[in-house]
C-alpha cells in the first residue's frame, strides 16, 4: 500500500467528468487500498479517485474512524437514485483546498447504487454525516469542487 499524491485546487483532472470503471481486478483493488491510506493519512473522512490523479469513478468514505472503530466503504460507478428535498447547510472541508473551510447546503439523505470492488451491484440509503461525505465525494467523479457548490467561510 502507498500514500498517493493529493491533487490540488487548479489541478484540471480535479474539473473533468470521471468515466465508468470496467475493469475489477487486483489493480482497481490496489488502487482503493492505496487510497484509503491516503485518506487515513491526510487525514481526511472520504476520497474520490481523481484527488489522486484517476479520472475513474470511485471514491472511498469512512465517517466513523476518528471517532469509532473504522467503517470503510467503497463505492465505484455510484449513481444517485434518489435524494431527499430537505437540505441543511453544514461546514464542509476538502483535501484538494487545504486550510479553508465552505458552508455547503446538502440532502439529508441520499439513496445510492454502486458496485463493489467485484463488480457487483449494491444499494443502500445514507443519512447524516455519511449522506454529506458521500455528496462531496459524488461531486468530485462529476468535476465539480466546494468552490462551486458552497459559500466560503
Amino acid at each position: 500500500m502507498a500514500v498517493l499524491p493529493i491533487r490540488f485546487e487548479g489541478d484540471p483532472v480535479l474539473l473533468q467528468i470521471a468515466v465508468p470503471v470496467d475493469q475489477f481486478d487486483e489493480n482497481l483493488a490496489a488502487l482503493v487500498r492505496d487510497m484509503f491510506e491516503t485518506m487515513y493519512d491526510a487525514p481526511g473522512r472520504g476520497l474520490a479517485a481523481p484527488q489522486v490523479g484517476v479520472g475513474r469513478r470511485i471514491f472511498v468514505v469512512d465517517t466513523a474512524w476518528k471517532e469509532a472503530d473504522p467503517d470503510p466503504m467503497i463505492f465505484v460507478n455510484p449513481k444517485i437514485m434518489a435524494r431527499a428535498e430537505e437540505e441543511a447547510v453544514g461546514t464542509e472541508a476538502c483535501l484538494s483546498i487545504p486550510d479553508k473551510s465552505f458552508d455547503v447546503s446538502r440532502p439529508v439523505w441520499v439513496e445510492l447504487m454502486w458496485q463493489d470492488l467485484d463488480g457487483v451491484w449494491q444499494q443502500g440509503r445514507f443519512t447524516g454525516v455519511q449522506a454529506i461525505c458521500i455528496c462531496h465525494e459524488f461531486d468530485h467523479l462529476q468535476g465539480l469542487l466546494i468552490t462551486e457548490t458552497g459559500t466560503l467561510q
